[in-house]
Parts: C-alpha cells; sequence; structure tokens
C-alpha cells in the first residue's frame, strides 16, 4: 500500500501471481457522486462495466501494471473516492500521497461539471505541488443527453478525455494518459512514488465564467 494511506481502506486484489514493477503509483479518482468514477476503474483494471454500479462507500483501490515508454514497469495503485458530501472527511485523507488526479464529470450533469472547482480546491488543499490533473466527461455514448460541451471542459485548461466506461470508449487512453504524466516526472527518484501531503498547484476556473467569457464573444 501507497504511504501515507490510512490502513482501514478496502483493497481490491487479484488473484494473479506477483508481478515485478520499479515503481508504485497512488493516482486517485474523484467527482461528484453517480458519474461513473467506479466504472472506470473497473473498465480499466478488469474490462467490465456495472449497469447498476453501488454508490462507493468510502474509499477502496484498484491495481494495474504498466509498461512505460522508457521500458520501465510500474504499478498504478488506482484510489475510488465517495462522491457524496457525508464520506468527504474520510476520503479527503486518502488524498495525501497521490501524484495523479482524475477529475470526473458526465456530460449528461451539468450539476457535476459545475462542481469541478470544488473538487480542484480539495485536491489542492490535500496533496503535492506536482500532482498532476486529467478532466475526464464520462457517459459519452450518451450523445443525445449531453449538457456540456467539449469547448466549456477545454475551456478548463487540462488535458480532457470524453470517456464511455460502457463501451470502453477512450478509458484506457484517460488513465493511461495520467499514468504516463506522472511517470515523466517521478521516474528517475528512488522509492515508490508517492509524495507527502502539501499544495497543488493547479489553476481553477470557474465553468459559470468560462461561459460567460465566451458568450461575450461571440
Amino acid at each position: 500500500m501507497a504511504s501515507g494511506a490510512p490502513s482501514d481502506a478496502s483493497p481490491t486484489t487479484s488473484s494473479a501471481p506477483t508481478v515485478f514493477y520499479e515503481k508504485l503509483y497512488k493516482l486517485v479518482v474523484v467527482g461528484d457522486s453517480g458519474v461513473g468514477k467506479t466504472n472506470i476503474i473497473n473498465r480499466f483494471c478488469r474490462g467490465k462495466f456495472v449497469h447498476e454500479e453501488k454508490s462507493t462507500i468510502g474509499v477502496e483501490f484498484a491495481t494495474k501494471i504498466l509498461d512505460m515508454d522508457d521500458g520501465r514497469r510500474v504499478k498504478a495503485q488506482i484510489w475510488d473516492t465517495a462522491g457524496q458530501e457525508r464520506y468527504r472527511a474520510i476520503t479527503s485523507a486518502y488524498y495525501r500521497g497521490s501524484l495523479g488526479a482524475l477529475l470526473v464529470f458526465s456530460i449528461t450533469d451539468r450539476e457535476s461539471f459545475k462542481n469541478v472547482p470544488r473538487w480542484l480546491k480539495e485536491l489542492r488543499d490535500h496533496t503535492g505541488p506536482e500532482l498532476v490533473v486529467i478532466l475526464v466527461g464520462t457517459k459519452a455514448d450518451l450523445t443525445a443527453g449531453r449538457v456540456v460541451t467539449r469547448d466549456e471542459a477545454l475551456a478548463l485548461k487540462f488535458p480532457y478525455f470524453e470517456v464511455s466506461a460502457k463501451s470502453g470508449d477512450n478509458v484506457t487512453e484517460a488513465v493511461t494518459r495520467l499514468v504516463k504524466d506522472v511517470h515523466a516526472i517521478h521516474h528517475s527518484r528512488s522509492g515508490t512514488g508517492t509524495s507527502p501531503g502539501g499544495k497543488v498547484r493547479v489553476h481553477i476556473q470557474d465553468p459559470h465564467a468560462a461561459s460567460a467569457s465566451r458568450s461575450r464573444c461571440c
């Protein structure tokens, strides 16, 4: 388990034989409840999609071994956090030591997009200065229900992927991009690859302000 993580989490383990790896990178998946965080992890780590996924209670994690472009083998330890307000005090403790984050909203749920700045602030308050953030819009297969445009998401100035955990589209690409970006920063350092707590420098832009700015330019 990554250093700095409380010991009462519920790990999701595999029965596969132990595989050698050189680095362990702790990553977190954050966002509102119901946007599909757990299914992103299930699709990436286990290749499956659960249609009636129950809300995560507290935190869980899953792992996957990846081969980097430089030939190094790393383990991604991906923490799935509950999005409900009542678990906020518990889940925020698990951000510490994280090197990367998937910040998730649903393209069919505008409220989840409006809450992106709040989740960014939580990450800033509980992680280190080199945290890598990838913005992810889920449920890309539900195009008829889209209420958040791609341009609105891109205006937040983070690498952005629209994914469908149901079909698998772009899930591997999004998570692999996060791992590779983290690896680019930390591959030459000793230890597990986890970092101490601190402040993260992330640009937080209000989605409302971005929308208003575009409307003035039209």
